[in-house]
């Protein structure tokens, strides 16, 4: 159970730094009160968080036990070799993609009336703009394979207070963070990291595998 909670946990806390996740809720928190900003989007990534942990689980019904573990190896595998790629091909322009792309988002909705009308408006402007942001992302999709070859619970709660660390750090200190920590060098911690995932869930299918290896 503890090592699915502190997978995900780190995962999301690492993966999610210098993301339109950390953006948008960022800029909101530049235009709105922080404590409206920071339920909408923590409520968000709740929710999308459980319906990642959901799929894991279908996932883990439909697939065999193998499948499902060499289906996750492979998705923390990729997902870490793009990282990496990304980190290695990223110019200082390209630092700043994620961040315009919030800021694009976010001016569209308000141009639209999104966050007028109270607290509650600016909830629901958090929560809708960060579930866009989150909907496919790579925590997401990480989240489903750590909930298929782990307890859902755990998962979820993990990534859960791993999302509300990086909301809490993005609405208070997000722009002092940004300005001092390069989202290249985040780049390569989270590919990095993605890969010891992958490593991980080969070295247990590989025990599995042996395991199953019936003794003459």
């Amino acid at each position: 159970m503890w090592a699915g909670f502190a997978s995900s946990l780190l995962l999301v806390t690492v993966a999610e730094f210098g993301d339109k996740t950390f953006f948008t809720p960022l800029i909101l928190a530049m235009r709105h009160p922080r404590r409206w900003v920071f339920l909408g989007t923590w409520l968000a990534l709740a929710v999308m968080t459980l319906l990642a942990v959901v799929a894991g689980k279908v996932l883990f019904k439909l697939l065999p036990p193998l499948g499902v573990r060499v289906l996750s190896a492979g998705v923390f595998a990729a997902f870490g070799l793009r990282m990496l790629w990304q980190a290695y091909k990223m110019t200082p322009q390209q630092e700043k993609e994620e961040e315009e792309e919030a800021l694009r988002l976010v001016e569209q909705a308000e141009e639209k009336g999104a966050g007028r009308g109270g607290a509650w408006a600016i909830v629901w402007e958090a929560f809708s703009l960060t579930a866009l942001a989150e909907l496919g992302d790579k925590t997401q999709i990480a989240t489903v394979s750590l909930a298929a070859t782990h307890p859902g619970l755990s998962v979820w709660a993990g990534a859960t207070l791993g999302h509300g660390l990086m909301v809490g750090l993005a609405v208070v200190g997000g722009r002092f963070l940004a300005a001092h920590i390069s989202e290249r060098a985040v780049h390569w911690v989270g590919g990095g990291l993605f890969l010891v995932f992958a490593l991980l869930t080969g070295w247990e299918l590989l025990g599995s595998g042996i395991s199953q290896i019936p003794v003459r």
